[in-house]
C-alpha cells in the first residue's frame, strides 16, 4: 500500500514539472497547382477580422506569394458552411491572387481558430484551377525508425533457443 502510495506521488510530481506553458506550434503551408504560394504561421492565430459562422482574415502575411507586391498578401480561411477553402489577396498591389472552395481549414470557432495538419484538395472558385494545400508541423518531433529484425536474426535466434532446449532435455535424459 505504501509502495502504491509513493509511486502515485512520483507520478503525480512528475505531471506537475512536465505540465508547462502551452505554446502554439510553427506551421508551414504550402500551396501547389495552378498557383503556388507558400507561408509559416502558428497553429493557433488572433484574427484580424472574424466573419463569425463564415471564417476569418489574417493581415499582412508575409511569405512567397507570387504576383503580390511586396510578398505581403491577407488570407481569408472560410468555413464549411460557405464552402471552406481560402482567399489569398496582395492588399497592397490591389490584386486577389487566388480564391478557393474545398474543405474547412481550421477546427473551432472563426474567433479562436487552430489549423489542421494534413493535404487538402482545394478548386478554384468560380474557375477551373485545382490546388492542393499541405499544412505541416514544423515543430513535431519526427518518430524515430523502427528497426526490424533480418530474417537471418530471427533464424539465428530460433537456432540458439533450439540448441539450448536440445541441452536441456539431454541433461534431463540422464
Amino acid at each position: 500500500m505504501k509502495l502504491i502510495k509513493s509511486l502515485r506521488n512520483v507520478a503525480l510530481a512528475t505531471m506537475l514539472f512536465s505540465a508547462g506553458v502551452a505554446n502554439a506550434a510553427l506551421y508551414q503551408f504550402q500551396l501547389t497547382g495552378d498557383y503556388t504560394a507558400s507561408w509559416q504561421l502558428n497553429s493557433t492565430v488572433s484574427p484580424d477580422a472574424v466573419g463569425e459562422g463564415e471564417g476569418f482574415v489574417l493581415e499582412d502575411v508575409f511569405g512567397n506569394f507570387p504576383g503580390s507586391f511586396l510578398d505581403y498578401a491577407d488570407l481569408t480561411f472560410y468555413s464549411e458552411a460557405i464552402g471552406g477553402g481560402m482567399e489569398i489577396l496582395d492588399y497592397y498591389g490591389d490584386n486577389l491572387l487566388l480564391s478557393t472552395d474545398g474543405f474547412q481549414l481550421y477546427t473551432g470557432s472563426e474567433f479562436s481558430p487552430t489549423f489542421r495538419l494534413g493535404t487538402f484538395a482545394l478548386t478554384e472558385y468560380l474557375g477551373s484551377g485545382r490546388y492542393s494545400l499541405t499544412v505541416t508541423d514544423l515543430d513535431a518531433v519526427p518518430e524515430p525508425p523502427v528497426d526490424v529484425p533480418e530474417p537471418a536474426s530471427a533464424a539465428l535466434l530460433l537456432g540458439g533457443l533450439g540448441v539450448l532446449l536440445a541441452s536441456r532435455k539431454r541433461r534431463q535424459a540422464k
